[in-house]
């Protein structure tokens, strides 16, 4: 902070940022409210006919394409069965060299083409909704039979353009990357949560 800030500056942008995201987390669970059952209906159907969830995004939202890899497949409150899934963010030898190859652009698409089958689902993640690595994704997805489950801000941007029938797009009602970014891990939590409660009621 600088120097000469005034002494209650610090305070009333901290309450600032807490007045925004509380108000994009009552926008967003407007939105969103009633496609999040859907969602983990969707993936618990998908883990149970044998299929698997493939992840991915950039930057804050590949931190969060493994954090929901790596709650299906350990747990998330509770203890159950494990579930499939992969994160497309992790794998540095192979992220590498399907940049270098054929570049950055492909680096999730290729290892859809590898390992996205008929009947998975891809959760693609970017705040913006224009990033071209995802966009690349879902349409591999799409060509290999997979139903897109899309976490996305602003307008949804092209990947709200992209999506079809089978799919389904979870957007934070936000235009704040830090809230997109906010809004994305309550959603993920929100979908994990109903799996686990779905599970617990079998």
């Amino acid at each position: 902070m600088p120097n000469d800030a005034a002494p209650g500056d610090a305070e009333r942008i901290v309450s600032q940022l807490f007045a925004d995201s509380r108000r994009a987390n009552e926008d967003t669970l407007a939105r969103t409210r009633a496609s999040l059952p859907e969602v983990a209906e969707r993936v618990s159907a998908c883990c149970d006919a044998g299929g698997k969830i493939l992840a991915c995004g950039n930057g804050g939202s590949a931190g969060d394409a493994q954090h929901f890899a790596s709650e299906l497949v350990n747990r998330f409150e509770r203890n159950r069965r494990a579930l499939a899934a992969i994160s497309l963010v992790t794998e540095s030898s192979t992220l590498t060299a399907i940049a270098n190859d054929a570049g950055y652009e492909r680096i999730f698409s290729r290892q859809i083409e590898a390992l996205g089958q008929p009947g998975d689902i891809l959760l693609a993640i970017s705040t913006s909704g224009h990033s071209p690595n995802v966009v690349h994704a879902i349409d591999t997805a799409h060509a290999r039979g997979m139903s897109v489950i899309a976490l996305t801000g602003r307008d949804g941007g092209t990947i709200a353009g992209q999506l079809g029938r089978t799919d389904i797009e979870l957007r934070a009602a936000s235009e704040v990357t830090a809230r997109i970014q906010e809004m994305h891990l309550l959603l993920i939590h929100c979908v994990c949560r109903l799996i686990e409660d779905a599970l617990a009621a079998e």
